[in-house]
């Protein structure tokens, strides 16, 4: 079988902390461990200087970057790196408008396959000049992956594009979150420290993850809240939390290594996802939490995230921005044991049929061979 160059383009990569880029970890070590693919990641740097990585089979290429520009890396030498690292396959992530400019200015002959991670919502006002040539990209590439079929109702950029779009879940990879008896030892120690009942947040500390509104629902529920997570927002939500006098009933705790995370998804009681605005197009998050058996309680986005966490099945969905619906559904469950095994034990099965990283493989793969098929 002749060899499949695929070129994945984003803003960063991995040890970077991001949901994309975390996604993107797990697709190209897949994808490497099939012989009939060459990879190579291209993405921007942290620093000005450009670093090239290789093993047998993948190549990792940051490009030097001289900073951010409206909350996005970016790289002058993009358009370059596009022309010299030919492929058969170029599969780039958005959102990233420095990449997508990249291959208007530099085209190349790849087939393109974009995934639509979310739309980009917070920067409205860079939107109105950057919209017509976000259009052009969008007229160029032959698919548009989404992580669910919700994504399409509410992005008003794919609505001119919905015949190339074709939806594949994103996929995790489940043995991280097993009980190990290195992760054992840390949930006794976790129960240990905190107590039960326990519920869990796991994510960056920002605008659309809705924390504020799980703080003032907190004020009617008999629990202890973690936050695993950084971000601009702490100073603020601490400061909140301390006003309802909260402090002894959340603890706001660093990011956590795998192992960590692991443990902390094992021991809590249930997961909490609060999300506000359609930034939030997934979350990863709330599938490793399933993948441990846990329900989850989530809020009514028109996105992947209620494409994941069913109402009624694998947990609770209530309307966003709303306190009291949060804390009642949390009491709800906090209160019924044997439905929030009902719940976890469906949300395991699902993640376990559905959202692994080798049925998202495989999807893409198929992709893959339907474009190169068709050339």
């Amino acid at each position: 079988m002749d060899t499949i160059k695929v070129l994945q383009v984003n803003k960063l990569y991995y040890p970077h902390i991001g949901g994309i880029e975390k996604h993107l970890y797990l697709l190209c070590n897949e994808l490497t461990r099939r012989p009939q693919f060459d990879v190579t990641a291209l993405v921007c740097n942290t620093r000005f200087r450009t670093e090239v990585e290789n093993s047998s089979n993948f190549k990792l290429v940051r490009v030097a970057s001289p900073g951010t520009f409206v909350g996005m890396p970016y790289a002058f030498s993009l358009p370059l790196w596009l022309h010299r690292l030919r492929a058969d396959i170029m599969h780039i992530h958005h959102p990233f408008p420095p990449g997508e400019l990249a291959y208007l200015l530099a085209r190349p002959e790849s087939k393109v396959v974009v995934t639509w991670h979310s739309d980009i919502v917070r920067q409205r006002g860079a939107m109105v000049f950057y919209r017509p040539f976000l259009h052009q990209f969008l007229k160029r590439v032959d698919r548009i992956i989404l992580a669910s079929s919700n994504y399409l109702k509410v992005s008003s950029y794919l609505r001119a594009f919905k015949e190339k779009c074709i939806v594949i879940p994103y996929g995790i990879d489940t043995l991280e979150f097993q009980i190990t008896p290195e992760v054992k030892s840390r949930v006794e120690a976790i129960r240990a420290q905190h107590g039960a009942p326990l519920l869990l947040f796991v994510g960056r500390l920002v605008y659309y993850k809705g924390l504020e509104y799980l703080i003032r629902a907190m004020q009617q529920v008999d629990a202890k809240l973690l936050i695993v997570g950084e971000g601009a927002l702490e100073p603020e939500l601490r400061t909140l939390a301390a006003h309802l006098g909260l402090v002894d009933r959340i603890v706001f705790q660093q990011h956590a290594s795998a192992e960590g995370l692991a443990a902390y998804y094992h021991a809590c009681d249930l997961f909490v996802l609060p999300s506000v605005e359609i930034s939030e197009a997934f979350s990863l998050v709330q599938l490793e939490a399933m993948s441990c058996g846990k329900p989850v309680v989530s809020t009514d986005l028109p996105t992947g995230v209620t494409f994941a966490n069913q109402h009624r099945k694998t947990g609770l969905v209530v309307p966003i921005r709303d306190p009291e619906a949060l804390s009642c559904a949390i009491n709800l469950l906090l209160h019924n044991p044997a439905l929030r095994q009902q719940y976890g034990n469906y949300a395991r099965n699902r993640v376990e049929h559905e959202f692994t990283k080798q049925v998202m493989t495989d999807k893409v793969v198929q992709l893959y061979g339907e474009l190169i098929g068709s050339t």
